[in-house]
C-alpha cells in the first residue's frame, strides 16, 4: 500500500468515525469504541477457550444451537453458561 493510499484510507476512517460519533465529544466516543474492541477481544478469546475444550468431542463452539434444549444442556454440561 502506497503511503497515499494509506493518507486516504486515514481520512477516510476519521471521516467515517466523526459521523458516527455525530455530536458526541470525541473522548467520551473513544471510550464507547474501545469498550467495543475490547468485548470483541473476549468474545474471540471465549470462543477459542471453548472450542479447546469442546475438541475432544469434534464439536465447536458456534456449531452448538444455543435456541434448542439439546443445546442448552451441552452449554450447561460444559459450562458455558
Amino acid at each position: 500500500m502506497s503511503e497515499e493510499q494509506k493518507r486516504q484510507l486515514n481520512q477516510q476512517l476519521w471521516n467515517i468515525a466523526n459521523t458516527l460519533r455525530g455530536k458526541m465529544d470525541a473522548d467520551e466516543f473513544r471510550d464507547y469504541i474501545l469498550g467495543f474492541i475490547f468485548y470483541k477481544y473476549l468474545s474471540g478469546k471465549m470462543e477459542l477457550y471453548a472450542n479447546d475444550i469442546l475438541k475432544e468431542d469434534k464439536i465447536k463452539y458456534l456449531a452448538i444451537p444455543e435456541d434448542t434444549k439439546q443445546g442448552k444442556d451441552t452449554e450447561k454440561d460444559y459450562g458455558f453458561c
